[in-house]
């Protein structure tokens, strides 16, 4: 489950990265959590500042995250399958667990600095797609966001694309381009008068 992920780029390499118009102002963010807003790609050329969450009924809580797997069949997904959008990212985080201990790991693109989410948005939020992890990250965590080829992005976003012309692109992406880092924990100071 995707719950952090960086826009570490400015808004020019995004408006080139993605063609747009006229991209909307924002200052890159290397941690950008559930309620945030984030510039997130709604039709080709065009992006929009949304909030990362969908509001529900059953809980406080965003739905930040949607299962590929089973997107047509719940009735919170379905009525969005035509509203598809691409969320601009450069890295994304997972906690591993060891025993106790979660350990942070970013996970990124090799020769690639900003790609996209795939995912599904609602008025002024938007929640990721997740599906299974590549082989390559599986030891780090069971799912992991859709990130779409270049190529699939557009198609992804197209008015005239349906979800079931584009729904085999919610696929784990190439293992042999993801690279990952394990984030140490901050050490714990001292005591600074022993």
């Amino acid at each position: 489950m995707c719950s952090q992920f960086e826009v570490d780029n400015t808004m020019d390499h995004v408006q080139v990265r993605f063609d747009l118009s006229e991209p909307p102002e924002f200052a890159p963010n290397p941690q950008v959590r559930p309620t945030n807003r984030v510039p997130v790609i709604t039709a080709p050329g065009r992006a929009e500042m949304l909030r990362w969450g969908l509001e529900n009924d059953w809980d406080n809580k965003p739905l930040i995250n949607a299962r590929s797997e089973t997107l047509a069949e719940r009735k919170t997904f379905r009525p969005l399958l035509e509203s598809r959008c691409l969320i601009p990212a450069s890295a994304y985080f997972e906690w591993r667990k060891d025993g106790q201990a979660k350990i942070k790991t970013r996970i990124w693109l090799k020769d690639e600095d900003l790609f996209a989410f795939a995912g599904l948005r609602a008025e002024d939020r938007f929640t990721i797609i997740t599906c299974a992890p590549s082989p390559s990250i599986s030891h780090i965590h069971g799912r992991m966001p859709v990130i779409l080829n270049r190529d699939s992005e557009e198609t992804w976003i197209s008015e005239g694309s349906t979800y079931a012309e584009v729904k085999e692109t919610l696929a784990p992406f190439v293992s042999e381009k993801l690279l990952f880092e394990e984030i140490s924990p901050p050490k714990a100071q001292g005591d600074l008068f022993g």
